[in-house]
């Protein structure tokens, strides 16, 4: 059998289907993560990265991987760091170049989680996340309501702002930040623009006894602790419908988006990119937030 291959990389099964309700194969989703590379490798380079593998397909239980399996190329960046938790080292993978992408496309890798900070400082926050977790009769369209109350007060402090989709039920916005923050700051300052927040809106909570309350958006600050991870920009997430976690501009924010709308199918047809210039923008926290 003639070994196949994209680049250097041997793929594997081309024609195993991962989302059977489209029906996606695995040359699908390789050849999704190469158009999306260009935009989706600034947001992974220098990043621990923690995969979500589906090699049976998204129907079948997936599981998570921190570690870099038996068999990871030579080519594959790795960062080691030991887990106070695990009570062990971890090898993780730093996705650089597009040889990487299509290797872990190739694992059948769909999902893949970023930390909030670099490498080369794990414990200083380079990006800031709000994650908004609408609770169930709440769903899209309460986080969408929620996020633009959330856009007017980021306005307000003067901080530039980025919106995605999570690709299910949520909304992430994201502010880049400048490098010297600890996420024990960042927790703080999410949580307080989170509580400013609920006492704007009845459908905003951001405390953690609030959780599960029905019908409302919970601004999820925990995220912004070390070693939490958010779903990287323009990944893939393990919907039956193949949807992707994509950034938006807050106008389609506004004018009624969905995740539905971007899928492994459809996403890549995007012209415009709304976070062009996202690391150029860092920001400094208002005082209150330091």
């Amino acid at each position: 059998m003639v070994e196949q291959r994209v680049g250097k990389v041997p793929v594997t099964n081309l024609d195993r289907v991962l989302y059977p309700g489209l029906p996606a194969t695995k040359r699908d989703v390789i050849a999704y993560y190469i158009r999306a590379a260009p935009r989706m490798l600034p947001f992974l380079k220098g990043r621990q990265l923690v995969m979500q593998r589906f090699p049976d397909g998204v129907d079948r239980p997936g599981f998570y991987e921190k570690d870099a399996p038996q068999g990871t190329p030579g080519f594959v960046k790795l960062f080691t760091r030991y887990s106070e938790t695990a009570e062990r080292s971890i090898r993780y993978i730093v996705c650089e170049d597009l040889d990487t992408l299509v290797w872990l496309a190739n694992l059948a890798a769909l999902e893949l989680n970023i930390m909030l900070s670099r490498t080369d400082a794990p414990s200083t926050p380079d990006m800031l996340l709000f994650d908004l977790d609408p609770e169930p009769p709440a769903g899209f369209p309460e986080a969408r309501i929620a996020a633009a109350h959330l856009a007017d007060i980021l306005e307000d402090l003067g901080l530039a702002s980025y919106p995605k989709t999570s690709g299910k039920k949520g909304l992430h916005v994201v502010v880049p930040l400048e490098r010297g923050y600890r996420f024990e700051q960042t927790r703080h300052f999410v949580h307080a623009v989170g509580l400013l927040l609920a006492k704007r809106s009845s459908l905003i909570v951001s405390e953690l006894s609030q959780t599960r309350d029905p019908g409302t958006v919970f601004i999820d600050y925990l995220q912004n602790t070390e070693g939490k991870t958010m779903i990287s920009p323009y990944s893939l997430r393990d919907t039956p419908g193949g949807t992707v976690s994509m950034p938006l501009s807050w106008q389609e924010v506004r004018s009624g988006a969905s995740p539905e709308d971007f899928t492994i199918m459809t996403a890549s047809s995007r012209e415009e990119d709304p976070w062009m210039g996202f690391f150029e923008n860092a920001e400094r926290l208002p005082e209150a937030g330091k």
